[in-house]
């Protein structure tokens, strides 16, 4: 009979002021779940017993988010890195395992090309390095969005059951968020910087394009890529058997080792 895996234990860690929370489980080598905007730890609930087996799997919640309340001034993806990386220090995590989902996985990207002696490898799911790879049209709808549309629904329902701030304030993250990502970016400049092995994980009907995810993939030096098919922005919750044995598979083989390459072997 296999093992019942254990329960997430909660904790929190004080970093500039702000007792930032986080849910740790297992032993082994540091695996850490960076969740998506507006979310919760609760989004992985099927991907914590997977890798917990033979991981010590840390997922902190960011600022506004979860279980970590708010503070005043706005969001930005520097300043969640930033977060992140005080975290990785300060639990003496450093070299993990990151593994990013959406937001997540654009604070992964930074930690990677910034701060890479603090990764050891990154998982991007619905991920990207640029604005220009979102669908056209996509984040513009779903930022126009107000707090009470049903849409928003399961975000706030999220929100109410964690927040320290109460559900009241979760219009005003969702004002923080929504500004953030109506900001354009391009982090193309710090794409040769990463050097640790990066799995760039997409849905084929994401909010971000194939070709952007496969641009990422490339432009890295020790890049993969695995595309979804009839998968959204929600892939570790539509797949999370597959989502979870990739990452697995990735965790364990993070060094590429083809039988007959074309790209690699031409050094593209």
């Amino acid at each position: 009979m296999a093992p019942v895996p254990s329960a997430p234990t909660g904790a929190t860690v004080v970093l500039d002021g702000l007792p930032v929370y986080y849910d740790t489980v297992g032993d082994g080598p540091p695996l850490v779940l960076l969740h998506g905007g507006m979310a919760t730890n609760a989004t992985w609930g099927a991907q914590v017993p997977a890798l917990s087996a033979a991981h010590r799997v840390v997922a902190p919640e960011r600022t506004g988010h979860g279980h970590t309340p708010d503070r005043p001034g706005p969001l930005s993806y520097q300043g969640m890195a930033d977060q992140t990386a005080a975290l990785l220090e300060a639990l003496d995590l450093a070299p993990a395992d990151l593994v990013g989902w959406s937001d997540g996985g654009m604070v992964g990207f930074l930690l990677a090309a910034d701060r890479p002696e603090l990764v050891r490898s990154l998982t991007c799911i619905g991920s990207g390095f640029s604005s220009s790879g979102y669908v056209p049209g996509s984040m513009e709808a779903f930022c126009a969005l107000p707090a009470d549309d049903p849409e928003m629904a399961m975000l706030a329902a999220l929100y109410a059951d964690a927040s320290p701030d109460g559900p009241g304030h979760f219009a005003d993250v969702w004002e923080k968020v929504r500004t953030m990502w109506a900001e354009p970016f391009d982090w193309s400049d710090r794409l040769g910087r990463i050097t640790a092995p990066v799995l760039v994980l997409i849905g084929d009907d994401d909010y971000l394009t194939v070709p952007h995810a496969e641009a990422l993939a490339r432009r890295v030096a020790h890049g993969r890529l695995a595309v979804l098919p009839g998968a959204s922005h929600l892939v570790p919750m539509e797949y999370p058997e597959l989502v979870n044995q990739m990452i697995l598979d990735f965790l364990g083989h993070p060094e590429v080792e083809e039988m007959m390459p074309l790209r690699r072997k031409a050094g593209g």
